[in-house]
């Protein structure tokens, strides 16, 4: 149990899962005054994207050279790490959408946090973990200002705000989860 307690604090776990909960609260809190239903993607895939954001900060550890020289399996546990946090992101919305205001289905916040989560691990992976939150915001901006999907290319550019049901976005984020996972997992952080 040591050595979870101090990957957990290495890795800046408490204070991610607390910037999470907030998150998720104060989007909820503005979904309620607002009245944004459930047809309205945009809210919680803000609360996804801020919430793997958050989680973004520990896919590199305090000293990357420690990591890599460690004698223990760092592939396992990276890819772990990954969806674990993709996890908790999915399930800290759908706790708070189960005290009144429903924003998205079960279906919708599984993708999404899972393809964002994957995103950021690919970040990691490309540009270190201090940079990881870069590649699901910039997507994020893009699939919030960018006009309506109205080809199979801009479908696959906008999966994050697309129905649950649609093809489209569920092998976009399905591909962007195994292909951030295993890069990440593989590769590790970039220094």
């Amino acid at each position: 149990m040591r050595w979870l307690t101090l990957y957990a604090r290495s890795r800046r776990i408490p204070a991610s899962l607390a910037a999470v909960v907030i998150g998720a609260l104060a989007v909820w809190a503005l979904a309620r005054d607002e009245g944004a239903g459930p047809g309205d993607p945009r809210l919680p895939v803000l609360v996804l994207a801020t919430g793997v954001m958050a989680f973004s900060v520990g896919l590199g550890g305090q000293d990357l050279a420690l990591d890599r020289t460690a004698a223990i399996r760092w592939v396992p546990r990276r890819a772990a790490h990954v969806l674990l946090c993709g996890a908790v992101v999915a399930a800290v919305l759908l706790t708070v959408q189960s005290m009144g205001a429903s924003m998205a289905t079960t279906a919708f916040v599984v993708r999404d946090s899972a393809g964002l989560m994957g995103l950021a691990a690919l970040g990691a992976a490309i540009s270190g973990g201090q940079y990881a939150w870069t590649l699901p915001f910039a997507w994020l901006l893009f699939s919030f200002f960018a006009p309506p999907p109205t080809s199979a290319p801009m479908e696959v550019a906008m999966w994050m705000l697309l129905p649950p049901g649609t093809a489209s976005g569920t092998w976009t984020a399905l591909v962007l989860t195994v292909v951030g996972t295993a890069a990440y997992a593989v590769a590790g952080p970039r220094r």
